[in-house]
């Protein structure tokens, strides 16, 4: 199991890219939280704390897609260094100013949300290009990739069809770099997971060490370096995205993309939930330290699970369709949030947010398959930057449908939205299956073939025809215009 991840880990820029994101997505992980210590500090309410965290996260989730697709068009460094910079320095504005006068508390939060960089995205639009330069020996960006970003042939459109097909050992022995690929998203959404527990972590030490003010700051200067390490790297300068069909929705015009945008709303609705839910569990055990203990013992056993399932579901080679897999995820998922309705005592509890959370990390390594397979030519990194802020934003709807439901009937209501949000993504899923199972189809006059030839399938091709936005021919699929 673990060779596997070294081995991801050994290939040129790997780690590298990897630690640089997690660094650089370090201010978001902690923003909210950041937001609301130091607005207590400075003598403001719970309810203008919350307020001004709720601007920054609703201005993040604006700016993700935006940003996502700024940096398709014009590359990651012009996009990612500055937007990194402009969030940095308005984070530190507020951390000077306070949250008075209210006008420009807003507008800096709002600022700071609104330019967060979309590493996040940037990173798994990075993945298959990189894996499939190491396992050919050639730098990245090389070798066939070129200016298709990834999506011209040879490796790097092998690495996006790896769920169509076997794992294959490549020209120089090792495997091919499909699987490879999976491995990384996978190991990415336990990197995510990891994040978001240690971040606050991280963030409350600095207030232990400086203050809240320093704490904000130190936190976004150590974001900007991780920006930095990453596009200055080889494969973020050289990345560039696929030629993209004009069109004023983007990503959005793909009909399986918004069928996993809207899943994945409802599963980060069942983890918003679960949040507020936690907390009313653990007020029945007593305020203050007892109470503090008992939700975070849920909420890292969440993490927890979610860091097994997704180790496990990384270190084997899985073949199929992955929109199929996927569906069956969501249902272990859904399933293993219904048990924390019976709200045991804090062992039992700890135990069933462990199970609740083993099949997240797979279930979002599997999206990220889904989403490359989905997304229109040239609009890869967009894409997942959607699926970051459609997830964002399911959480804070989850959050805010729980908080009645807690205060009508207890903590059990609470964990109930949680139960009924998975089994609604899954029905999403289930309702939009033949849109799901047929790939994004690109319009053969739209976008230029890897051989410079209008040789992409057509937009009204039929399930038997070409299904790989690639162009080039699966098994099974007929080559797109030909009867």
């Amino acid at each position: 199991m673990a060779s596997g991840y070294a081995e991801l880990l050994r290939t040129p820029h790997a780690a590298r890219l990897l630690t640089g994101t997690l660094v650089g997505r370090l201010p978001n992980a902690t923003g909210h939280v950041a937001i609301v210590l130091l607005v207590r500090a400075e003598g403001g309410g719970y309810a203008l704390a919350g307020a001004l965290a709720a601007a920054y996260g609703l201005a993040n989730a604006a700016g993700q897609p935006l940003l996502g697709r700024a940096a398709d068009l014009y590359g990651q460094p012009r996009v990612m260094l500055p937007a990194a910079v402009l969030s940095a320095l308005a984070m530190v504005g507020f951390a000077v100013t306070g949250p008075e006068p209210l006008p420009l508390a807003c507008a800096t939060v709002v600022a700071a949300g609104f330019c967060t960089p979309p590493l996040e995205g940037g990173l798994r639009a990075l993945w298959p290009d990189v894996l499939a330069a190491g396992a050919r020996g050639t730098p990245p960006g090389g070798g066939g990739t070129g200016a298709g970003g990834g999506r011209a042939a040879g490796d790097g459109a092998a690495a996006r069809r790896g769920d169509r097909k076997r794992d294959r050992p490549a020209p120089s022995g090792r495997p091919d770099p499909a699987g490879r690929v999976q491995t990384a998203y996978a190991l990415d959404a336990v990197a995510q997971e990891v994040m978001f527990t240690a971040g606050p972590l991280v963030l409350v030490l600095g207030v232990a060490l400086w203050s809240e003010a320093g704490a904000l700051v130190a936190v976004n200067a150590v974001g900007v370096l991780g920006a930095l390490s990453v596009v200055l790297s080889a494969p973020s300068r050289a990345w560039r995205s696929a030629p993209r069909e004009s069109h004023w929705l983007g990503a959005l015009r793909s009909r399986g993309l918004l069928s996993l945008l809207g899943a994945f709303f409802f599963v980060g609705t069942a983890l918003g939930s679960i949040t507020v839910a936690a907390v009313a569990y653990a007020d029945g055990y007593g305020g203050g330290g007892g109470g503090n203990t008992v939700y975070g013992l849920i909420m890292s056993a969440l993490g927890l699970g979610a860091l097994i399932g997704g180790v496990a579901y990384g270190a084997r080679s899985w073949t199929g369709a992955p929109e199929r897999r996927l569906r069956v995820l969501a249902a272990l998922l859904a399933v293993g949030y219904l048990p924390l309705i019976l709200t045991p005592g804090p062992v039992a509890m700890t135990a069933l947010a462990v199970l609740a959370g083993v099949f997240l990390a797979p279930a979002l390594a599997c999206a990220f398959v889904v989403v490359d397979r989905h997304a229109p030519r040239g609009t890869v990194t967009e894409a997942f930057s959607w699926l970051v802020t459609t997830f964002g934003v399911g959480a804070a709807a989850g959050t805010a449908a729980a908080g009645p439901a807690v205060e009508y009937a207890g903590s059990p209501a609470g964990f109930a939205v949680a139960g009924a949000s998975g089994c609604a993504a899954l029905l999403v899923l289930l309702a939009t299956r033949r849109i799901l199972d047929a790939p994004y189809a690109v319009p053969r006059a739209a976008v230029p073939s890897a051989r410079g030839q209008e040789g992409g399938p057509r937009a009204d091709q039929g399930p038997d025809r070409e299904k790989d936005r690639d162009g080039d021919p699966e098994h099974g699929f007929r080559r797109g215009g030909t009867a």
